[in-house]
């Protein structure tokens, strides 16, 4: 008698039963690590969400204790500010709940100011300003910057800035932007942030790297107002730019190691200083040098556990009361 065959399929039936099974488990396995992936980003988000709102408030209520502070300074002794007493570049670390803040508060007008390289009321109406351009030159060639390559960055920096579209002789127009592989147009107004200059034909990656911590972008087109009690010791190019070819570097820095301790008096006692005999400024550049601090820079780090957040305030102390010109984020501005 033949032996009854089984049924047909059976094993194969069995096998694809547990295949199923097999990629449905896989399948959960991935949208499991899938949800706890997206989950545990979303609890990540929502954490530095809640940070970012409170290192937000603690850094509106640190500026508001700024303005106060900046405000008293200016009243208790109008007409001079001295570094010591402003205690500018120290940390100033405040306990908050969950962390601190720390205020750093700097003379915001000891810098080059690029928008001194065009004067004028409006933006309609600037034009470039020689003796600006000039300093510009000499503070990047006192940096290092090679003097064709100083000189090139600064024509191009007014030109940037001037109402007009002619690019005077070195300097740089919308022509000199509209070739490359991105082209662009010159801004033909004043900058709003130093990092601008970082577009101006010219100006590599080095050569900004070197002289960002010496420029700024003050709201106004005027001189840079170097305050000579707040001065300190490594900030000599800032003073020597002001007259070049006659204030040399060693004569910046004998001026601000020979500061009387109280500050200088007057500007008249600073230009009539033994150290820089036989230098008679031009009327224009004796005025930039100022007694008392008008634009001060704040820098605010919040910390709390293992992150921070850090920012940075321009105030005008000139205002009554005391006005926050505009905020920024790491270390621009």
């Amino acid at each position: 008698m033949a032996d009854r065959p089984g049924r047909p399929g059976r094993a194969d039936e069995r096998g694809a039963a547990l295949l199923t099974v097999l990629l449905l488990v896989a399948v959960m396995a991935v949208l499991s690590a899938a949800v706890l992936e997206r989950l545990t980003l979303s609890t990540r988000l929502s954490a530095n969400s809640a940070f970012m709102d409170q290192a937000h408030a603690y850094a509106d209520s640190a500026g508001l204790l700024i303005r106060s502070r900046l405000g008293d300074l200016v009243a208790a002794e109008p007409g001079k500010l001295t570094a010591e007493r402003a205690r500018l570049g120290q940390p100033h670390p405040v306990p908050v709940p969950g962390g601190s803040v720390t205020v750093t508060l700097q003379d915001g007008g000891n810098c080059f100011n690029l928008n001194s390289l065009v004067a004028g009321k409006g933006e309609e109406d600037l034009k470039q300003r020689p003796i600006a351009i000039r300093q510009f030159t000499t503070l990047m060639q006192l940096l290092g910057v090679r003097p064709a390559d100083a000189q090139l960055v600064a024509l191009a920096a007014a030109d940037w800035i001037d109402s007009d579209s002619v690019a005077v002789r070195g300097g740089a127009e919308d022509e000199s932007y509209m070739g490359g592989d991105l082209p662009y147009r010159t801004a033909n107004r004043m900058m709003i942030d130093r990092s601008e200059l970082r577009a101006v034909a010219g100006v590599t990656p080095a050569i900004y790297n070197l002289v960002r911590p010496w420029i700024c972008a003050l709201p106004v087109a005027e001189l840079s107002p170097i305050n000579v009690n707040t001065l300190m010791p490594q900030q000599a190019p800032l003073l020597a730019m002001l007259v070049p070819d006659k204030l040399s570097l060693d004569m910046a820095r004998a001026m601000i190691a020979q500061r009387p301790r109280g500050g200088y008096g007057s500007t008249v006692a600073f230009w009539a200083a033994p150290a820089l005999r036989g230098i008679t400024p031009p009327a224009e550049t004796g005025q930039q040098v100022q007694l008392m601090t008008r634009w001060f820079r704040a820098e605010l780090e919040v910390a709390m556990g293992d992150t921070a957040m850090r920012q940075g305030a321009l105030y005008d102390a000139q205002a009554e009361p005391v006005r926050l010109v505009r905020k920024f984020w790491g270390d621009e501005g």
